[in-house]
């Protein structure tokens, strides 16, 4: 199966972890998309995120040259399984494909003619995106089987950003859903639906989202070769009575969804059944 990666950067942490753990699985992509490494978008959201300090030092961790890179170059210490090799870290895609033997655009948006001629030539049967622009129809018809995508809880209960503050905010159990993007926002058809269960170990909210992040990329993997062997299909995503789209969540409210996170405890939640050969997987 000819697969390729969206970046929002290819200095992304997400984009580069991605991509290494499929060429970990055998599944080298035909090529990685990636918008500039200052895209001003990028930049604004990261730093709407992180903080302008924090922001700041993982540019320097990432762009300054020296020594081979140790796990101390890494943001989200969950990846580095994904993210080492020989001579240490992958610190970029470019990094990453110099090893794994595959091609490298860049491109100002991901829905300019510019990238849809660049994935066409590429003519990959999956993209898996791990973060940029709002994909249009063009860029989500591209592909044989679609645009897959990680979405840092379960659908359709949570839609839209800050997802897991919102899910703890709404009393919605944590959870990871792989799904395949449409042209609205996390709504398109479901592959795997997991509720998040190592929440309860979480030191902080930015660990929380660490550790989701990384499960994300696992999760993809097996959606990938689920895909690839024939054993997992999707499925429409179900009706919900809690069916809501939310946006990024103001200060006040993270404070209380993070005093909600050391008090929540497992309990199940309803399965999303998706076709596999043998059996059903939620």
């Amino acid at each position: 199966m000819r697969l390729a990666v969206l970046c929002s950067s290819p200095y992304s942490e997400t984009g580069c972890a991605v991509a290494a753990r499929l060429v970990q699985l055998g599944h080298i992509p035909v090529g990685a998309l990636t918008l500039p490494s200052w895209d001003r978008n990028t930049l604004l959201r990261k730093v709407g995120q992180w903080g302008v300090k924090n922001s700041f030092r993982y540019a320097v961790a990432k762009l300054a040259p020296g020594k081979p890179n140790t796990s101390s170059r890494i943001r989200n210490p969950y990846l580095e399984s994904a993210l080492r090799n020989r001579e240490g870290i992958f610190r970029s895609v470019h990094e990453l494909a110099a090893v794994a033997g595959f091609p490298v655009a860049t491109c100002a948006s991901q829905n300019s003619p510019h990238a849809i001629a660049q994935l066409r030539q590429w003519s990959p049967d999956l993209l898996i995106f791990t973060g940029g622009n709002i994909l249009k129809d063009e860029i989500l018809s591209v592909p044989r089987l679609g645009v897959l995508n990680s979405h840092l809880a379960l659908l359709p209960e949570i839609r839209g950003m800050s997802s897991p503050e919102w899910s703890l905010l709404c009393n919605i159990p944590l959870g990871i859903t792989i799904h395949f993007m449409d042209a609205s926002i996390d709504t398109g058809r479901i592959l795997i639906r997991r509720q998040f269960v190592p929440a309860t170990d979480c030191e902080s909210f930015p660990d929380l989202r660490n550790r989701m992040i990384a499960e994300g990329v696992e999760l993809i993997s097996q959606a990938v070769a689920g895909l690839a062997q024939g054993t997992l299909a999707p499925a429409p995503q179900p009706d919900c009575e809690k069916d809501h789209q939310y946006f990024v969540m103001h200060d006040q409210l993270k404070v209380l969804a993070a005093r909600r996170l050391h008090q929540i405890l497992p309990r199940p939640v309803a399965a999303l059944n998706t076709h596999q050969s043998g059996g059903h997987n939620g």
